[in-house]
């Protein structure tokens, strides 16, 4: 499904996708077409794109082919999503201790949508960093 949506293929790019962006929130998912973990995000975020497009717009960046970016946000994993408000990177608070990114894929379209919603009305108000309305720490899988 990767295939279906907007794909950035350097550096400038991304840039100008998080630069030229004035009214909705940029969702970027960072990692590779081939990769299991990213074709399940790009599942739930092709899923989701025509419902966010008046609040919040999706790109891919293949971490192989845009390398820049790998160590400014610590892209590690297979599969990264973040976001990104007026040129602000957007944090978002999972419960996980990791407020920079969602490393892992989410699974529920709904859940995708609540999150790029609560980034979106924090964004707008100013706020760095928002709370998501589900915790995905592990305390409560024991």
């Amino acid at each position: 499904m990767a295939y279906l949506l907007p794909h950035l293929h350097s550096g400038w790019e991304v840039d100008q996708a998080i630069v030229k962006e004035e009214d909705r929130v940029v969702v970027i998912r960072f990692g590779s077409d081939k990769d299991e973990t990213c074709m399940v995000q790009d599942e739930v975020l092709m899923g989701v794109a025509e419902k966010v497009k008046n609040f919040a717009v999706i790109y891919l960046v293949d971490i192989d082919q845009v390398p820049d970016f790998n160590t400014m946000y610590e892209l590690y994993d297979p599969c990264t999503t973040m976001f990104f408000y007026r040129n602000k990177h957007i944090m978002v608070d999972l419960g996980t201790g990791n407020n920079n990114k969602i490393n892992w894929a989410l699974t529920d379209k709904q859940e995708m949508i609540d999150i790029m919603e609560i980034v979106y009305r924090g964004a707008r108000k100013g706020r760095g960093l928002v709370v998501s309305p589900k915790d995905y720490s592990t305390k409560y899988q024991y």
